[in-house]
């Protein structure tokens, strides 16, 4: 039997950080609107006579294996993959193959896509039909356990849903609210946003750690700055809503100059360089993905300012992605 998923990946387009347990739980609810694209997580499993679990990573070149999939290693390189695999536990010998299209430490959520798609495949293969949305939750516990650090949820969401989203946080949990939905607004949308990787990787776990011990400890202006996204992420739901991008560039501007403040090591000064690049060439609005530090960033233009925006990442020393909005998210199939 062969089992194959896909699940997209996601651009963040504001409240990234306040998806994190249990910052929302202390700002009284959260907000977290993105964007799942068209850069993919494949996973291949396929099932053997025997009990040996194999995992190979193609975008990795790394390999694991084990007699079952109980003794598989979770101390070791695909350690992350190793323990999905250890909690879904097949029954039967697996071959695992994963490949994740982004970049290394790209702030898009690869490695959440991957663990969606892998939940999917071996749901599948398990034949458990799990509610979907058990994947999540599943998922950010088994992260946490990896890295041992609290993690988010927004990046298994969007690889779960696809679409332009946004997620609420609050005390019974998360749901989703689909923010458009019509074909005509996402294309303008897609044409209005430039996917550039600023040629240095970023470690979402520890930032995202610093902003929340920062907002515990109350250091700085942390908690004014978080509770600024908060709303700003409240205001881009609503801009969204009404498709008003002038007003969706106003906010992206005004959620990264909050986040570049939470926490040391979000912005960089080559990321201050590119940034400035793109708003010296007519950009609207500029941010990083993810937790900062490096990775991708988004970029609001108009469409006729595309082409010197594109112009002056590339100078500035960032690589330019294309993209589209990825219509469905995480997607099994037997073959």
């Amino acid at each position: 039997m062969i089992v194959q998923a896909r699940t997209p990946t996601r651009i963040d387009l504001s409240g990234g950080t306040l998806d994190l347990y249990p910052l929302y739980l202390f700002l009284e609810g959260g907000v977290t609107n993105n964007a799942a694209i068209d850069i993919y997580s494949d996973v291949t499993i396929e099932t053997r006579q025997d009990a040996q679990i194999f995992i190979r990573s193609l975008d990795m070149k790394a390999e694991l294996s084990a007699p079952s999939a109980k003794q598989l290693p979770v101390d070791q390189e695909l350690a992350f993959v190793a323990r999905v695999v250890r909690f879904y536990a097949p029954r039967t010998g697996v071959e695992v193959t994963t490949h994740n299209a982004t970049p290394y430490g790209s702030g898009l959520g690869g490695s959440s896509s991957l663990l969606i798609a892998l939940s999917g495949a071996l749901d599948r293969l398990n034949r458990t039909q799990m509610d979907p949305k058990d994947f999540v939750d599943i998922g950010a516990n088994l992260e946490a356990q990896s890295i041992g650090i609290p993690t988010g949820k927004q990046d298994y969401l969007a690889a779960l849903y696809g679409g332009v989203n946004c997620f609420h946080f609050h005390v019974a949990g998360w749901h989703q609210e689909q923010l458009l939905g019509d074909e005509g607004k996402l294309r303008e949308l897609e044409s209005h946003v430039l996917l550039s990787y600023t040629g240095r990787p970023h470690y979402s776990a520890q930032n995202n750690w610093r902003m929340l011990k920062r907002f515990m400890d109350d250091a700085g202006n942390s908690r004014e700055s978080m509770h600024t996204i908060q709303r700003t992420a409240e205001q881009m739901r609503e801009a969204l809503l009404a498709f008003d991008l002038r007003r969706l560039g106003e906010l992206l501007d005004e959620e990264w100059q909050s986040r570049r403040l939470l926490a040391r090591g979000v912005t960089t000064p080559r990321i201050d360089r590119i940034v400035a690049a793109a708003k010296q060439a007519g950009a609207l609005a500029s941010k990083i993905c993810g937790a900062g530090g490096g990775g991708c960033m988004i970029t609001l233009v108009k469409p006729e300012r595309r082409a010197p925006v594109e112009a002056a990442l590339t100078k500035a020393g960032a690589k330019v992605m294309p993209f589209a909005i990825a219509r469905q998210g995480l997607t099994v199939k037997e073959v």
